[in-house]
């Protein structure tokens, strides 16, 4: 397995970069820059790739609604040229708090939005003179929406690569399809392995039963697993609850939260609706503290070296194939030592 992390969307950026050369150095394979409703991704994604070498670089999530699809595919062929080919294009839906809420657009048609998304963009990347006609994009512009003047254009630049790989962030079983159909890589959130097949299964091997040949075998990658290995660290567990917490009880709405309809699928669903009550009252600390120990158990890399090896081994044979981790050293000397060390696990 490839081993994967993501930078914070907190400050300290050029700090954060000159330790990511660390990072390369011990076996990282890849990072993810998040965006979200913080600074974007594309300005830090060009920094990194000038301060590293050998690592791929992903966007950890560009949104959909955020940009248009041509927009999307020339700043993914633009960083892809500017990394010498090491440029990965995360997309995914977010949800309809941020989407509607800071840039204004409305959420709608996610699975829809991310196929044609998808074959825009490499229709783009090979140059083709672009014209398509879907039920969420049309380009170029029919005269009855606008002056008439469009015309069909292509790329100028002629990319590093016509085929830069995708990965979807994906919970919803239809969405997680449609990944496994068309994109290089999927990414699930808060993966649970003795627990993922009975979730999406059924949606992965339809998907991939539509596969096209010509693309690689699917990358699984989930986001974010804690790390930390020792025979004293399984405390740290503790510290992923009020992350978790904000997911399951704060990122979307009573009936509208991905994550919370997540983690009733994997069984907690009583635990599900307290953490929600308890977080959208208002009473946070005390929705991290209902946080299930199993589940955070489940969805970590935290005990003795022994034990993180058997975790390994599980995300192995869940399907994973890059291990997207978070390591919790005191220190960046530790955390450097603790990609070390997932890295020789997981080779």
């Amino acid at each position: 397995m490839r081993i994967g992390m993501s930078l914070s969307y907190a400050g300290g950026f050029a700090e954060t970069v000159t330790e990511l050369a660390d990072y390369e150095k011990a076996g990282l394979d890849i990072v993810f820059v998040p965006e979200a409703y913080s600074f974007d991704a594309v300005s830090q994604l060009g920094y990194v790739a000038a301060r590293t070498e050998r690592l791929q670089l992903a966007s950890g999530i560009m949104q959909l609604y955020s940009r248009t699809p041509t927009l999307t595919a020339m700043t993914a062929a633009g960083l892809d040229y500017v990394s010498d080919g090491r440029f990965v294009l995360g997309i995914g839906a977010s949800g309809p708090q941020v989407i509607e809420g800071w840039h204004g657009v409305p959420y709608d048609a996610p699975v829809g939005r991310t196929r044609e998304i998808i074959e825009i963009c490499r229709k783009v990347w090979r140059r083709e003179r672009l014209e398509y006609a879907g039920r969420h994009y049309t380009i170029p512009l029919p005269p009855g929406q606008g002056t008439g003047l469009g015309k069909p254009l292509k790329l100028i630049n002629h990319p590093v690569r016509e085929r830069i790989p995708i990965f979807v962030a994906a919970l919803g079983p239809k969405n997680v399809e449609m990944a496994a159909e068309l994109a290089e890589g999927w990414e699930p959130i808060w993966y649970f392995p003795a627990k993922a097949a009975s979730v999406w299964g059924d949606s992965l091997a339809a998907g991939k039963a539509k596969r096209d040949p010509s693309l690689p075998p699917l990358d699984v990658m989930p986001a974010t697993a804690s790390l930390a290995i020792g025979d004293d660290v399984t405390g740290l567990r503790e510290l992923t609850r009020p992350a978790q917490a904000l997911y399951i009880g704060g990122m979307g709405a009573r009936g509208r939260n991905f994550y919370n309809d997540l983690v009733v699928k994997y069984g907690y669903e009583a635990e599900a609706k307290a953490i929600q009550d308890a977080y959208l009252d208002g009473r946070k600390d005390e929705a991290a503290a209902l946080v299930p120990a199993s589940l955070l158990e489940g969805t970590s890399l935290i005990g003795p070296r022994s034990y993180v090896a058997e975790r390994v081994a599980a995300f192995r044979e869940s399907g994973v194939t890059t291990l997207n981790v978070a390591p919790l050293g005191r220190t960046h000397a530790e955390r450097v030592a603790l990609i070390e060390q997932i890295r020789d696990l997981a080779a």
